[in-house]
């Protein structure tokens, strides 16, 4: 028994796009679906409440920062994470492979694993695919990713094709390491950097593995966008119909969907919580500003096309004057709004691969987000 099934319920018939439904033990999540990320076990300034009032029904949170604090031992005394944090919709868990990846020459790789500092308190750490997988057991989370290396964009091939090899081992020694099957369902990471043929290697012997489903990593590191449109298509082409594709770490309007029509079932961003904090918005007509002085006067809504709670209550004028007032309720607002805003895109977007429509879609998106069309 796993702890997901994935059904697929429509193709689109003229993309690589799906539409369907991911079964977990804290309910089922329409896909394709964006997770807003909660990295110490929560989504910053959102509570459970409003992140269930926006629609989202599962958020991402970080296996490296919350071993480091407050520590999986008090989270799993607490009851696990979905105790912890009061969230009793599904969540996943990263391995923490891209943060140990960001700590650059504060840690080291080896083939048993990685010792690194602490960027809290400089402590040294060491963690195995072992370990991750008895941190991630402990966490609790319905999904859970397997121990891996990102590698830098741009690499030379031969430290990528010997990254992408010690992943999938690590990936085989993690699987191993993994009891709690049939509360916890383990994903296999496919690395490989921008080189086609190891990606398509890394992922024939990840599905030999046979995960209960896949996550392609190691992309939005500094590539152009292009060349990861390409990655994604070309790597989906290599995974199994019948298990959800889980891109890490993309949430743009723009690739939420080009990847979706390469192919792609979920993702997760800081992106929104992060230019919120900043007092960027997203709307249906592009990026806003909105502490920059002509929206002072405006009394409008963030969008008039938006159905949140700060679009439905509240002005243009009033939010930027929070923020220039340096008033906490000003990132609150916005980052509701902003996560409001992508998870109604993939909401629409799974309308339109219902109605075979979803080229027409990205169009009159494009058109009036302001992007130029692929």
């Amino acid at each position: 028994m796993t702890a997901i099934k994935y059904d697929l319920i429509k193709r689109d018939s003229r993309t690589k796009a799906r539409l369907g439904v991911l079964h977990t033990p804290h309910g089922d999540i329409e896909t394709p679906v964006f997770m807003p990320v909660g990295t110490q076990a929560t989504v910053k300034s959102m509570t459970p409440e409003e992140l269930k009032n926006i629609g989202a029904k599962i958020i991402l949170s970080n296996t490296y920062h919350l071993y480091l604090r407050p520590g999986h031992e008090l989270i799993k005394k607490a009851g696990g994470l979905h105790k912890f944090m009061n969230w009793d919709r599904a969540i996943l868990t990263d391995s923490g492979g891209f943060q140990v990846f960001s700590l650059g020459p504060l840690r080291k790789i080896t083939e048993e694993g990685v010792e690194f500092h602490s960027h809290l308190d400089g402590s040294k750490h060491f963690l195995t695919p072992e370990k991750v997988i008895e941190i991630e057991n402990a966490l609790g989370a319905d999904i859970i990713m397997s121990f891996d290396e990102c590698t830098p964009y741009p690499a030379d091939y031969d430290y990528v094709k010997k990254s992408m090899e010690m992943t999938v081992r690590w990936a085989k020694r993690g699987k191993e390491a993994h009891k709690n099957t049939n509360k916890q369902a383990l994903f296999g990471i496919v690395q490989g950097g921008t080189y086609d043929d190891l990606r398509k290697e890394c992922t024939n012997m990840l599905v030999d593995m046979d995960f209960p489903g896949y996550s392609i990593g190691g992309l939005s590191v500094g590539e152009e966008k292009e060349l990861m449109y390409h990655v994604v298509d070309y790597t989906t082409e290599f995974l199994p119909q019948d298990k959800p594709r889980y891109l890490m770490g993309v949430g743009s309007p723009d690739d939420l969907i080009e990847c979706v029509i390469r192919g792609i079932d979920m993702f997760d961003c800081v992106l929104p919580t992060r230019i919120a904090r900043n007092g960027t918005v997203l709307t249906s007509k592009g990026r806003l500003i909105i502490r920059d002085a002509p929206h002072a006067e405006e009394f409008m809504p963030l969008d008039d096309e938006c159905d949140c709670y700060a679009c439905r209550n509240f002005s243009r004028a009033y939010i930027r004057h929070l923020f220039k007032a340096n008033e906490i309720l000003a990132a609150r607002l916005a980052t509701i709004h902003n996560l409001r805003f992508l998870v109604k895109l993939m909401e629409d977007i799974r309308d339109a691969i219902m109605q075979d429509k979803l080229l027409e879609f990205k169009s009159q998106f494009y058109q009036k987000y302001g992007y130029e069309e692929e």
